[in-house]
């Protein structure tokens, strides 16, 4: 071998070592923080050995598989389930993707706020919100309660940080609040709720009394053909326009709940066209006794065939016109109550037969795993989430708190992107503790999916405030 072909291996040699290592330092990087986060994120699922399941989980199936609406159950998120596990061959399809569109607005969220989004900072914050939140018990969980935060989390940036985003980004925000929104009324509602937060900080700008830069167009596009889509569509699939069905139901459940109904069925009783007037001595004393319990009067009058909501629309009107009083304090109780129940595993404990019987009939084939998972041998037990509640619960009620601390601090040091950004959420977590805890009833999954952003928020605060620390002691080097 000559002297010239030697060099020209040994150059090609340090070429392709140096090649190897810029990718070690970006595709490498990437790559070991995409397998940490998505793994953490997965946590649950994978120490479950299948994709956890809920008492909803079989209505969004079976509503793909009839083609047509199921009262509480959107056929949109069905239809995610149905095209992410490829045609119901793999439930680990819909909860891998769900993780990594949550992995995705992270490391948004810290870009688009002037954070190191890298590989390391990406993964950090994932691990940090997956150990420290019930965040992975909802992205490894064939729900669409992970749906809402990643839909309060795109209108955010497409609301406030769009100048920070590529065309490919925005429209792949769009989508996914899209999907959001589809997937659950009460994400719809709250969607309603922030594009008035966002036409609100829009007006306040047009006199510079909002600091931020406010693009009003996308978000309220969004949302508005959310509106507009739900009833085409349905439509469409199924033959009857229309929004999710069952919307009568759950309104009286909570009225059931709050002792309204009973008030006016005992003062009012018999009434022309009443039927719950002959059984009302029945009514149980929660919505979820009158919803879902076998025995409850619900199912006599017509249950979720949508032949009782006509009177449950009239009794639903009579009650708050006869008790406005009444019906604000309990509204208002209500809202508190949902605000401060945040523990993780609500329903995840309980035996889950119809899912159970559902999916080993869709995979016959391949049913062993999740028939062997923790969740279906009865080893997903309360002391488990008694002991994560240790810490998931105290984290959420500080994380809340520290909301109210950083829109004064974020304000006071013209830190005005993580102040807006507080504040978003605050009213985000507000807004859906009032859409669930007084249009349905209060439970701790309707916060507890949500409130981790809270935590997300506080995170960057904490970091944001590192820096500044850093930067006064190195005089602003």
């Amino acid at each position: 071998m000559t002297t010239e072909t030697s060099t020209s291996f040994a150059s090609m040699f340090s070429l392709s070592a140096t090649g190897f290592l810029a990718w070690m330092k970006t595709g490498g990087a990437w790559l070991l923080c995409l397998v940490c986060s998505l793994g953490v994120l997965l946590s649950p699922a994978l120490w479950n050995g299948y994709a956890l399941t809920f008492f909803d989980t079989c209505g969004y199936i079976e509503a793909v598989q009839r083609m047509q609406l199921v009262p509480g159950r959107s056929l949109f998120y069905g239809l995610f389930l149905w095209s992410t596990s490829l045609g119901w061959a793999s439930f680990w399809g819909p909860v891998l993707v769900q993780s990594l569109c949550t992995l995705w607005l992270i490391h948004l969220m810290l870009r688009c706020h002037d954070f190191a989004a890298g590989p390391l900072a990406t993964s950090s914050f994932c691990i940090g919100l997956a150990c420290l939140t019930g965040s992975a018990w909802y992205t490894g969980q064939l729900m669409p309660d992970i749906l809402v935060p990643l839909m309060v989390l795109s209108l955010w940036l497409l609301g406030f940080r769009r100048h920070r985003l590529g065309r490919i980004e925005q429209a792949g925000l769009a989508a996914l609040a899209l999907l959001g929104l589809l997937s659950h009324m009460s994400c719809m509602a709250l969607g309603l709720g922030l594009i008035t937060v966002l036409l609100a900080a829009w007006m306040l700008s047009l006199n510079k009394r909002w600091p931020l830069p406010v693009s009003v167009l996308p978000p309220v596009a969004v949302v508005v053909l959310s509106l507009i889509l739900m009833p085409m569509l349905h439509l469409a699939l199924t033959g009857k326009a229309g929004y999710t069905p069952g919307g009568p139901a759950f309104l009286f459940g909570r009225l059931v709940q709050d002792g309204l109904a009973q008030r006016w069925l005992a003062e009012h009783c018999p009434a022309p066209g009443v039927k719950l007037c002959a059984l009302q001595d029945r009514l149980p004393t929660t919505a979820d006794e009158f919803l879902w319990n076998g025995g409850s009067p619900f199912r006599e009058i017509g249950g979720w065939t949508g032949a009782a909501d006509a009177e449950l629309q009239y009794l639903t009107r009579a009650s708050i016109t006869a008790y406005p009083g009444m019906l604000a304090w309990t509204s208002l109780r209500s809202t508190a109550q949902q605000m401060v129940q945040v523990a993780t595993g609500d329903g995840l404990v309980a035996m889950h037969l119809d899912t159970r019987g559902l999916i080993g009939k869709l995979l016959a084939d391949t049913a062993k795993p999740f028939n062997d998972s923790r969740q279906q041998q009865d080893e997903l037990t309360q002391p488990v989430f008694d002991a994560l509640n240790k810490v998931h619960v105290p984290v959420a009620y500080l994380s809340i708190l520290g909301l109210l601390v950083i829109v004064g601090w974020g304000t006071r040091t013209a830190q005005r992107d993580l102040a807006g950004l507080a504040l978003f959420v605050l009213l985000a977590l507000l807004g859906n503790a009032f859409i669930c805890g007084v249009l349905s009833n209060p439970h701790d999954r309707y916060q507890s999916r949500l409130v981790w952003l809270a935590s997300l928020v506080v995170g960057m605060a904490l970091l944001r405030w590192r820096q500044r620390s850093s930067m006064r002691l190195t005089g602003g080097r």
